[in-house]
């Protein structure tokens, strides 16, 4: 594991930020790495405020969109709200399913694409069931970027389509009635990276602030445009979008609608996974999984279903059907991440720059899981292949830091087609060209990845001394979340820590490292002791056993345990210092 330190931020900035705010040093140092310089700045940052998310009319298209949909709610038409089948397409056609029953009395028809039959996007299966059910108007969210004949066939029906996507668009747009997707050219909204689930909100939002009275006086516009935040919230998280500007705004009082008033569905689904203090950790781990098991095991309709469920005893019984899919889920993924690793070194590609691995009968549902965990064994870039009807289906993952979707777009012609983000994408392509794709993808990546990417490494944020780690101290970091990507737990070295004694493997095949580690002064005055875990760090325990000083890597965290709160280290690694 490589260590890697972020750059030190301008040293006039973190004084400056030291003496207006009156925090330490260190406290200074991480807002100026997070790109923090004035007052206003840090204030924006420790007090998220909804006053500050940006005007949804800033997105190109967005007029059209508001416009075209005020008409079909004024019409009581029939609309069709079509989304993805994992979390952030379940829970975006949840949110606009629930916005639509609360402001239209047209009839209004949920729809999520059979992942096996119909595959990703928009379907012409899909489409021809609007038409028969007298749909004219579809919203498509988190799919329908690269729809171009799908929206064709669709206008060729009569059915209008306005598309919310968050996918990067292709050379070609559909020619549908809007196009909401911050990532397409000539779209000057002024944050780029918000999941699909986030842009159905920002139509949402534009809809109330056009037309105050929709709502028919039912709630305040902020009121209602809070309680749908824990649904926002959920896609956030699940899509590993970064919490950055407007998504931090919108996980913060996500988080906060799901502590205090969460829907009903979602609750049971909490109450499922046994989370009760809810961050982000505990959408990504906890309630994450139980909603794509719906759609990777069964259908995403299920998942939309218990986001919708207003009666508790119907909601429970829908999780417990979900945690049925979620066990199945683990088992089948399991099975298949052995097989493929099996195939790995059958085929003598041990020492090859990606992984590339195909069986015809692995379960198309899970392909994705299984990427990303044979990047835990060979850390590299991989796609996981599968049949589906006539073709192959494949989902790709990868290492921190490499864009897999260029590369998929410098092997497209051997792609049926393609889309997704930088670090996941999904792809189809004909068994026939199977092999010189990925030999293709092979020489491809081998050219563009650096070796500084095929290793796995660790930001550290900065050096801290153990006298520095105190109560007050976490205090203001817990103002640093929401936590995730781009805005990581800070990560903390400290060089003077040695175990108390007490260091024990724990966990399954103790695979995991607890230890009680305490720091000395020069004169080996005691300091600071802490408690400690290491998960997937249980080989590393020999560095503990001699007690001598050693180098740490860790995030701070609260431990809860019979009643009391303390500081806890959360390794991430360890090494002797020599």
């Amino acid at each position: 594991m490589q260590w890697i330190y972020k750059p030190k931020p301008d040293h006039n900035i973190v004084k400056h930020l030291e003496a207006q705010l009156g925090v330490c040093e260190s406290i200074a140092i991480l807002l100026a790495q997070r790109g923090i310089k004035d007052y206003n700045q840090a204030k924006s940052f420790f007090r998220p405020s909804l006053d500050d998310l940006h005007y949804p009319f800033l997105m190109k298209d967005m007029d059209k969109a508001v416009f075209a949909l005020i008409s079909s709610v004024r019409d009581q038409q029939t609309i069709m709200v079509y989304g993805d089948y994992d979390v952030d397409g379940t829970t975006s056609v949840a949110l606009m399913t629930y916005f639509l029953n609360t402001v239209s009395k047209g009839e209004i028809i949920s729809y999520v694409p059979d992942r096996y039959k119909e595959g990703y996007g928009l379907s012409y299966q899909g489409i021809d069931i609007a038409k028969n059910q007298g749909v004219s108007l579809i919203i498509t969210l988190d799919c329908g970027i690269k729809a171009v004949d799908q929206v064709n066939y669709a206008k060729s029906l009569g059915i209008d389509v306005i598309i919310c996507d968050h996918h990067r668009p292709g050379d070609i747009l559909p020619e549908a009635l809007a196009i909401l997707d911050p990532k397409q050219d000539n779209c000057k909204y002024p944050y780029k990276e918000l999941c699909g689930c986030g842009v159905g909100f920002k139509l949402i939002q534009g809809v109330l602030q056009d037309d105050p009275n929709i709502l028919e006086n039912q709630c305040d516009d902020m009121d209602f445009l809070q309680s749908l935040l824990d649904l926002v919230a959920i896609a956030i998280a699940a899509d590993i979008v970064p919490i950055t500007g407007e998504n931090r705004i919108l996980m913060h009082y996500g988080l906060r609608q799901l502590q205090l008033n969460p829907r009903v569905g979602v609750k049971a689904l909490l109450q499922r996974s046994k989370r009760s203090n809810i961050d982000v950790s505990d959408l990504v781990f906890g309630v994450a999984p139980r909603i794509n098991a719906a759609g990777r095991m069964k259908h995403g309709l299920d998942a939309v279903k218990i986001l919708l469920e207003q009666d508790v005893d119907k909601a429970n019984n829908f999780s417990l059907e979900i945690e049925t899919y979620n066990t199945k889920r683990k088992h089948i993924d399991r099975e298949i991440t052995d097989e493929a690793l099996s195939q790995i070194v059958d085929l003598q590609q041990q020492d090859a720059s990606t992984t590339v691995v195909f069986e015809p009968h692995w379960h198309k549902g899970v392909i994705g899981i299984v990427a990303s965990r044979l990047i835990e064994t060979y850390y590299r870039p991989t796609i996981v292949f599968t049949k589906n009807g006539d073709y192959l289906a494949a989902s790709a993952r990868s290492v921190q830091g490499y864009d897999i979707y260029n590369a998929l777009e410098a092997c497209s012609e051997y792609i049926l087609q393609f889309g997704g983000h930088k670090y996941a994408a999904g792809l189809t392509l004909l068994e026939k060209n199977y092999k010189t794709f990925k030999q293709a993808f092979e020489i491809h990546v081998s050219n563009t990845l650096p070796e500084s990417l095929k290793e796995p490494f660790i930001s550290v944020d900065l050096c801290l001394e153990a006298k520095d780690i105190s109560p007050k101290f976490y205090r203001i970091l817990k103002q640093f979340g929401p936590f995730g990507p781009q805005n990581m737990n800070p990560i903390f070295q400290t060089d003077t820590f040695k175990d108390t004694g007490y260091a024990k493997q724990v966990g399954q095949d103790e695979k995991h490292l607890k230890a009680y580690l305490k720091s000395k002064d020069v004169f080996e005055q005691p300091l600071n002791s802490f408690g400690a875990i290491g998960f997937n760090l249980g080989q590393k325990i020999g560095l503990l056993t001699d007690q001598k000083p050693i180098k740490v890597l860790y995030s701070l965290e609260e431990n809860h345990w019979n009643g009391s709160t303390t500081l806890q280290l959360h390794l991430k690694d360890i090494t002797s210092k020599k």
